[in-house]
């Protein structure tokens, strides 16, 4: 960074407290949104997860959500009963069970997830079009830089 050592230090102080408060904000707006689905907020990672990337293992699924793997087996358990997910084969190997996506659990994480843009929507009305801009350039940014590491 070009700008001076005590400054840039005393900048990166106060964008990672930022960052922190707002992460904070949206995943209070987003307990807040879930309470009005039938699911828990682990539960919503994990549909999350699986709309994202696809059918997953057990396993696979576990280290996303940084479970130990029988908490994630009795999560998968729990959103089964309530036809969010299902178990299925895989086509390759019948010995590997998938975790799959069902419909329903579609549909919520859908819903919510837009639930939570219009939050941010609502938000950025206090904000110039440039500003928007200008802050999604900068986070699209920083989210490559740090992929990178």
């Amino acid at each position: 960074m070009k700008i001076e050592n005590e400054l840039n230090q005393d900048l990166v102080v106060d964008i990672e407290k930022d960052l922190r408060y707002i992460s904070a904000i949206i995943k209070q707006k987003g307990r807040e949104i879930l309470n009005h689905y039938p699911i828990t907020l682990p539960q919503f990672y994990a549909l999350q997860w699986l709309l994202e990337e696809g059918d997953m293992t057990i396993g696979e699924l576990s280290n996303k959500l940084a479970l130990a793997c029988s908490t994630t087996t009795d999560l998968v358990d729990r959103m089964e009963k309530n036809t969010l997910v299902m178990r299925v084969k895989d086509t390759n190997d019948r010995r590997v069970v998938r975790i799959h996506l069902l419909e329903v659990g579609k549909q919520i994480i859908d819903e919510v997830i837009v639930k939570r843009q219009d939050y941010l929507k609502d938000i950025f009305e206090q904000f110039s079009d440039q500003e928007v801009l200008q802050l999604k350039s900068s986070l699209s940014k920083l989210h490559q830089e740090m992929k990178q590491e």
